[in-house]
């Protein structure tokens, strides 16, 4: 059990890594202005959009920006945090921050999965129309929902994350 744990480990450690450079240089772009950021960036931003036809980075409903405001201030803010307790292995203190972390992305992520599979973008500037558009971006957001859950289920039932709440259960 052990050597699976910290291979988990090391894909959140990879995962949390990864999210630092996309919420700082892709998603930080909804919220501060243009000139805070090099062209490349703005380019790449625009190449995804027009590629993807992704309305949430195009049309930017004001819930969408909500949780890019939650990002930037909550999650953001625990990432480091999550890169050291995943690379060092077994620190029992980040279960209740990962647990927070990974329910309130995982629905958020759930939420946008569904805004673009159910959702008539047929009136929008840019939008998938096609079936295959639409599974295309939900591919490209899969990933965060599928590692949030492995998170939620790892800090939820994994005995070497939970052994510290079994010991505090017997003293009693």
């Amino acid at each position: 059990m052990g050597s699976f744990t910290r291979i988990l480990e090391w894909i959140f450690v990879l995962y949390f890594v990864c999210h630092i450079p996309i919420t700082l240089l892709v998603d930080l772009q909804i919220l501060l202005p243009a000139s805070f950021f090099p062209q490349a960036l703005k380019d790449y931003n625009t190449w995804y959009s027009l590629t993807l036809k992704d309305p949430l980075a195009t049309e930017l409903p004001p819930w969408c920006v909500a949780f890019v405001y939650c990002e930037v201030l909550a999650q953001l803010p625990f990432f480091p945090f999550a890169v050291y307790a995943f690379y060092k292995g077994g620190c029992k203190w980040i279960r209740i921050p990962a647990i927070i972390y990974s329910t309130h992305a995982s629905t958020c992520v759930l939420l946008m999965i569904a805004e673009i599979l159910f959702s008539d973008f047929s009136t929008f500037s840019l939008g998938p129309l096609s079936l295959q558009e639409r599974l295309v971006l939900v591919a490209v957001y899969s990933p965060f929902l599928l590692i949030s859950l492995l998170l939620l289920n790892t800090m939820l039932f994994n005995p070497q994350y939970r052994s510290e709440e079994k010991r505090k259960l017997k003293a009693r």
